[in-house]
Order: structure tokens, then C-alpha cells, then sequence
């Protein structure tokens, strides 16, 4: 199993973005030449995102989660696995589908916006966790 999962993992990575760069390809005319639909596509994406990796970050400092646990929650919580929606979309609808195009515009709304959380998440941890919290009486808030 070791020997086998060492030879395949490498193999398995290429094919996925061999996959993604040939949908890319293909859906490049509909991506340009249609921004309208490229933006009601992105709108909820970008919603869904930002609320997820707020909401997860928020809650998870408020249970006392260190800085390492809340931002591995906000960012596993507020990601897709757009690579199982592009194979199932190409699978079901073909190539040339709308669906295959909202997979295709996951990816890109998706990548932008995680990088730029990291630098949200950077700050947070300058601003939320600088000092050791301690319970008080206002409801386990730490007193600033």
C-alpha cells in the first residue's frame, strides 16, 4: 500500500491539472466572452466564501480555539472541492455546459479569495490572539 500510494499520489496531482488546464481551454471563449454570467456565477461564490470563513473563525475564537485550530477550521470550512464538481459537471453535462463553466469559474473566484483571507487571517492573529485571553465575568471574554 505505501509502495503503491508513493508511485500513484504524483500521477493522481498531474491528471487533476492536466484536467483542469484542458476545462480551462475549452470554457476560455465562454469565461471571456460572457462576464455577465461569469459575475452571477462569482457573486454567491464570493458571499459564500467570505461568510463561511468569517462565521468559522469567529466561532472557533470564540470557543478559546488557538490561532493554529481556527484558522485550519475558517479555511477547511470556507473551501470547495471544485475538482469533484468540474469531473462530476463534465461527467454528467459535458464539456460545453453551463454547469462545466461554474465549475470552471469556482476555481478562479476561489483562489483569489482564499489567498486574500490569508492575509485577513494574519491580521486576525496580530489583533485577536497578541495577548493570553483569560476568562472573566463577561461570559469568558478576555478584558482588554
Amino acid at each position: 500500500r505505501e509502495r503503491y500510494v508513493a508511485r500513484i499520489a504524483p500521477t493522481t496531482l498531474y491528471g487533476l491539472l492536466a484536467a483542469i488546464a484542458m476545462l480551462f481551454a475549452l470554457q476560455g471563449d465562454r469565461v471571456t466572452s460572457a462576464p455577465l454570467d461569469i459575475v452571477r456565477i462569482a457573486t454567491p461564490l464570493l458571499a459564500f466564501f467570505g461568510i463561511m470563513w468569517f462565521l468559522a473563525f469567529g466561532v472557533s475564537w470564540a470557543a478559546r480555539f488557538s490561532y493554529p485550530q481556527a484558522a485550519t477550521v475558517a479555511f477547511t470550512s470556507s473551501s470547495n472541492n471544485f475538482e469533484l464538481a468540474i469531473a462530476i459537471a463534465i461527467g454528467t453535462f459535458g464539456t460545453g455546459s453551463g454547469e462545466a463553466l461554474a465549475g470552471t469559474v469556482g476555481p478562479l473566484i476561489e483562489i483569489p479569495v482564499l489567498v486574500s483571507l490569508v492575509y485577513v487571517s494574519r491580521w486576525a492573529r496580530r489583533v485577536l490572539y497578541a495577548r493570553p485571553r483569560t476568562p472573566s465575568s463577561t461570559g469568558g471574554r478576555a478584558v482588554s
